[in-house]
């Protein structure tokens, strides 16, 4: 799924750690990297500081509910 213009970066990070399974982001080269990590967690938000908000990702939710989830985030805000 593609999700898009992420503002409250924190609350997105919230939402991946209450997910019960994986959840995947696809990199432009085809590569796929563990959300849930901290360590990615860490990566991703440095090129936030540069822009404050995520214009666009691709990710992966491999549990019907954490699909739910996201999809309820990216549309009220709240998972």
């Amino acid at each position: 799924m593609k999700i898009q213009n992420i503002k409250d970066v924190d609350k997105f990070f919230k939402v991946i750690d209450e997910c019960k399974g994986k959840v995947e982001l696809i990199t432009d080269e085809g590569d796929r990297l563990n959300l849930k990590s901290k360590l990615t967690q860490y990566v991703a938000l440095s090129s936030v500081f540069a822009d404050p908000t995520i214009g666009e990702m691709e990710i992966i939710a491999h549990e019907p509910e954490d699909v739910k989830r996201l999809v309820m985030f990216m549309y009220d805000g709240e998972a």
